[in-house]
């Protein structure tokens, strides 16, 4: 019976790691803007590239789901 939704556990498994990944990403790049006293500026530039970064991961996860679902 797992066998037969193997690809979907290694589906939700592997999104799982990536948002894993961005967590640990998120807090290394916490500590080191703390440790390096970044200004405001360059603090908001840093974390919207983070956001971009994740929004791009999310986005193409919906279109890859609306695809699949529609057949394509």
């Amino acid at each position: 019976m797992l066998y037969d939704y193997i690809n979907q556990i290694e589906s939700i498994g592997l999104d799982l790691l990536f948002a894993a990944v961005f967590l640990l990403i998120g807090l290394a790049i916490k500590d080191v803007l703390k440790q390096g006293n970044v200004p405001p500026f360059g603090r908001r530039i840093v974390w919207l590239v983070l956001f971009l970064g994740c929004a791009g991961f999310v986005t193409k996860g919906v279109i890859q789901l609306s695809w699949e679902g529609s057949g394509l």
